[in-house]
């Protein structure tokens, strides 16, 4: 039975999935224009700092006030209305409650979430992948352990790539490279907040207009979202991740199989099943028509003559070879589609993207010259980005997870373009993100690497 199909089965028998949502900013308010919409879900709860700015946010995708003035979680069980206020602890702590949809995108505060979540038997949709990044495997274990599902989210590009992924390994195709599209060029890396929106192509009066963050657009601008996202698509795929960063080849989109080669048959991977990002530019800033920098896809192989005819039969776009073939979605709809995820878990048991492995990590890197006593402000900010390396090369560095890089104090030199490691800074050991943090490390390195 389809997901839709199960959706109307749960509304005709008044048995919806109890959906609570913790926070209500620009993602979680294209899941919540979606949900009227939906059959078979109740949004029982919301979960934000700052209620006001939630209902309004509510009002502007266009739900009717009314809606969301059931003053506890109780009434709005019983009335199929919708609390919103702050304690997201009462929602994850409720037995009625089936799915958590963690929209925060504060990694630190996110992993809270999830791990109280786990505690009290729910499902979770983990929005905030700059968490999943920096300890998704011990996260998807630890739910797996309670009993329930943990699952990047739908809608946002990584979850795609795994959907993709596993459409080609689940036809027999052995997957070359997947990846997600992007704008860039090398020196975006030391972009900051206020160089953003000339780099992104927005004036500042329509980034205003927008309400648009300039940290967040920054942290995909300066790689930091590409090496994140990459990083949860390696995890959860097996795939393994460039040794010293991403590349972004500039390739079309008919230029995909052509670039997501090895080396050795002209393309650019360091050899076959890795994570990569296409660039949308040219290396001289030049726009490259027909591009996929909103978009997803996968590279896979055919290995016999006949799969290659099948390829040519049907005009699959290939490399020169005809051997390498490149399915793709050009468009992601973020939290438009969120609520395939919600379904998926909660009426199948089934994540869309979990961790498996640990095979990539996203460790944090000096923008320019750091002196001792400088605060790191994390993700998109203006003193580290995000470079994506192989998990156990982060492990022997001591590598600063980005995820943990916010409002940390930097007690040695670090030069521009030097990743952190531990002894850089001084950490803040006391919360839940840092020691899931350290228990993964323990855990999910290689023997050689623990014993170094």
């Amino acid at each position: 039975m389809s997901l839709h199909a199960k959706l109307l089965q749960r509304q005709a028998e008044g048995k919806p999935i109890r959906v609570a949502l913790i926070g209500a900013g620009k993602f979680g308010s294209m899941y919540l224009a979606q949900v009227p919409r939906t059959p078979g879900v109740h949004l029982a709860g919301i979960a934000d700092l700052s209620p006001d700015n939630a209902r309004a946010n509510l009002a502007r995708v266009g739900w009717k006030p009314e809606r969301t003035q059931a003053a506890s979680l109780e009434e709005a069980l019983k009335t199929g209305a919708t609390h919103v206020g702050t304690d997201w602890q009462a929602l994850v702590r409720h037995p009625a409650i089936d799915v958590v949809v963690e929209c925060t995108g504060h990694p630190i505060a996110a992993v809270d979430h999830c791990l109280e979540a786990f505690a009290n038997r729910k499902h979770v949709v983990n929005v905030t992948v700059e968490a999943d990044a920096f300890c998704g495997p011990l996260l998807a274990r630890k739910a797996a352990e309670a009993g329930v599902v943990y699952s990047l989210a739908f809608g946002d590009q990584p979850a795609l790539i795994c959907d993709l992924v596993d459409w080609a390994r689940t036809c027999g195709f052995p997957v070359v490279a997947a990846g997600r599209g992007h704008k860039w060029l090398p020196h975006f890396s030391e972009s900051t907040p206020e160089t953003v929106w000339n780099n992104w192509g927005l004036t500042p009066e329509q980034a205003k207009r927008g309400g648009l963050n300039p940290k967040m657009f920054n942290s995909f601008l300066d790689g930091s979202k590409p090496s994140i996202e990459s990083t949860a698509v390696a995890n959860a795929t097996g795939l393994t991740v460039p040794s010293d960063g991403l590349l972004y080849p500039p390739a079309s989109i008919a230029d995909i199989p052509y670039v997501t080669r090895p080396r050795s048959e002209g393309g650019v991977l360091e050899r076959k099943g890795m994570v990569e990002v296409i660039s949308s530019l040219e290396t001289d800033g030049r726009e490259i028509p027909y591009e996929i920098r909103m978009g997803v896809w996968v590279t896979v192989e055919a290995e016999t003559e006949y799969i290659k005819n099948c390829f040519e039969e049907y005009k699959a776009h290939t490399d020169p070879s005809g051997r390498y073939f490149t399915l793709y979605k050009r468009w992601h709809l973020i939290g438009l589609e969120v609520g395939l995820s919600v379904a998926s878990v909660a009426l199948r048991g089934e994540a869309t993207g979990v961790a498996t492995c640990w095979n990539a990590d996203v460790v944090a890197t000096a923008k320019r010259d750091l002196q001792p006593g400088e605060i790191l402000d994390g993700e998109g900010g203006y003193t580290v980005w995000g470079k994506l390396l192989p998990a156990d090369a982060s492990v022997r560095m001591g590598g600063v997870p980005l995820g943990l890089a916010h409002d940390v104090k930097v007690v040695r030199p670090v030069k521009k373009g030097q990743s952190l490691s531990w002894s850089d800074v001084a950490m803040d050991t006391t919360t839940h993100a840092y020691r899931i943090r350290r228990e993964l490390e323990a855990q999910f390195a290689a023997p050689q690497l623990k014993a170094a």
